[in-house]
């Protein structure tokens, strides 16, 4: 396998500390951002001249060019790029602060799309490289109590396809990455969660918040394994635009596209009375 250098965001923990080890473990150099010293030096220590970590806070997009621009000078040009880091937030859509809603897309959203685009003009230069972007299972599907996460992880997805048709005549390969439920910290102590204030809400959300509360730590999902899937992806000629991890993400991602699937059937002859009767005018 060629030795590659992957730029990964957000390794401290969970996914991304995955995804990190496991390129590492490859032989792969990775720079990996965090966001305190502690956590650099730890990262540094996984593996001394192949982790190079560097401290960055992904909504400030002036930062994250010169990390990315500094990565490709000092470790060398970049192969893989991972745009990992984000968190969820947790509340139903009428109980959640808009400067919170703000808050999860700043980083989710506008975190990610800052760390491509900053990538995007080297691999291009070059005509070879590969993207990805950590959204969820939850940017296919959705479920309640969630509205905000789903909704950043669904505007990744549309960006992530658009960006893929854009860049392919480079060469350069784009890959969202839809994990499902894994043992990390994102449902513990990583979430944030929305104060609760109305009541109409008890019977349908207290029961998801507190099964969510005692899954965390005994997830299906082995992060090691995601880390393997990932890298494993990034040595094929020709890697996939989504890659769904976990057997419950594929149950509940296709159990979502057949309910599209289905409406779309059953409102098809309503959905075509809106054509203009002549027809199309060029």
């Amino acid at each position: 396998m060629q030795k590659q250098k992957w730029l990964i965001t957000g390794v401290s923990t969970g996914l991304g500390r995955a995804f990190a080890q496991a390129a590492l473990a490859a032989g792969h150099t990775v720079v990996g951002t965090v966001r305190s010293d502690d956590d650099l030096r730890a990262f540094e220590e996984l593996e001394p001249g192949y982790a190079h970590g560097r401290i960055l806070d992904v909504t400030d997009s002036d930062a994250v060019s010169r990390v990315v621009a500094e990565a490709e000078q000092s470790v060398g040009p970049l192969d893989v790029v991972v745009a990992n880091a984000g968190y969820g937030l947790e509340g139903t859509f009428e109980e959640t602060p808009l400067a919170e809603v703000r808050r999860q897309f700043e980083v989710n959203v506008f975190g990610t799309v800052a760390t491509l685009q900053a990538a995007l003009p080297h691999m291009r230069r070059r005509r070879r490289g590969h993207l990805m972007a950590v959204t969820s299972m939850g940017g296919l599907m959705a479920v309640p109590g969630m509205s905000a996460y789903c909704g950043s992880k669904f505007a990744l997805e549309g960006i992530l396809e658009a960006l893929g048709k854009e860049v392919a005549q480079f060469g350069i390969h784009v890959t969202a990455i839809e994990p499902g439920s894994f043992r990390t910290d994102w449902a513990g102590r990583s979430m944030t969660r929305a104060a609760r204030s109305i009541d109409d809400y008890d019977e349908l959300f207290v029961p998801i918040r507190e099964r969510r509360q005692k899954a965390s730590g005994n997830q299906l999902g082995d992060p090691a394994k995601a880390g393997d899937a990932v890298v494993h992806i990034a040595s094929v000629d020709r890697p996939p635009a989504h890659l769904v991890l976990g057997s419950d993400a594929l149950r509940l991602v296709a159990a979502a596209r057949t309910a599209v699937d289905e409406d779309i059937r059953a409102w098809e002859a309503l959905s075509r009375t809106t054509d203009f009767a002549e027809g199309t005018h060029l």
